[in-house]
Formats: structure tokens, sequence, C-alpha cells
């Protein structure tokens, strides 16, 4: 995970941004908004496969690290090595650590220390932020 504030890889202008995502992706991902809980349908994601950004498609996590954490929205316990950055948010009267795509910037969402093992960490992710690429199958 990295931690430094270094600019994103993939820069585009808001109004690119804005023409690319829907407006509720837009509002997470360019303006931190959180999406309602339980509201995504990658809550339900069982499949094996990969979560990716859904500004710039960059993987994120892989299925194998995703748990269901009661919180409403998707958790997993790790991101793929490389795939996330970090910083500090102290918007709503407290202090979170947020998560973005180290891609784009794009606002995915929060981690925090009360996950189970092997990390103990609880990446918290907008669905709206994500989409899934199942695993290919390998009978057809």
């Amino acid at each position: 995970m990295d931690d430094s504030p270094s600019s994103p890889a993939e820069r585009r202008s808001e109004a690119e941004w804005q023409a690319a995502l829907t407006p509720e992706q837009y509002r997470v991902l360019r303006q931190h908004g959180t999406e309602r809980p339980g509201s995504s349908s990658l809550n339900a994601e069982k499949r094996p496969g990969t979560f990716l950004c859904a500004a710039c498609g960059q993987a994120l996590f892989g299925s194998t690290t995703k748990y269901e954490s009661g919180s409403g929205w998707p958790s997993f316990w790790a991101p793929l090595e490389g795939a996330v950055g970090v910083t500090e948010d102290r918007s709503h009267g407290m202090v979170r650590t947020e998560v973005h795509c180290s891609r784009c910037g794009g606002h995915l969402g929060h981690v925090f220390p009360d996950g189970p093992p092997p990390t103990g960490l609880r990446f918290c992710m907008n669905g709206l932020s994500m989409a899934f690429k199942p695993e290919a199958d390998p009978a057809g």
C-alpha cells in the first residue's frame, strides 16, 4: 500500500471524468462521496475474480481477500500490491485513512484497523468505485 502523495499516472480533466463516469460514480470517485450502505451489488459477489477501478480499470483487489464485514460495503483484508494509495482524511470531524486508486487517484473508500487476519485491516470500499471481472471459466 503506497502512502506517498505522488500524483496519479492517469490524468484527465474533470470534464473528461464526468463524460467517462455515471453521475453517481463521479460523485464517489472524483468528489470523495460515499454510497448508501447495502446498495452495491458487489456486496453479494462471490465468484472468483478481480475487483477493478471503475474509472481506469486497474486491478485493485482479488476475490480471495473479500470477506463479509457486516458494514454494508464490499470489504477486503488486503489490496493487490501497488494497486492503492492512502491519504489522511480529516473530513466529518474525525481522522480516517482514505484509500484511492494508485493509477487514477479515484476515491475508493477507507481502511480501518478492525479487519480479520492475516492483516487486521478492513478496506471498506464503495461498490460504485469498482467493477468486477470474473475469472475465465476453464470449461468454456
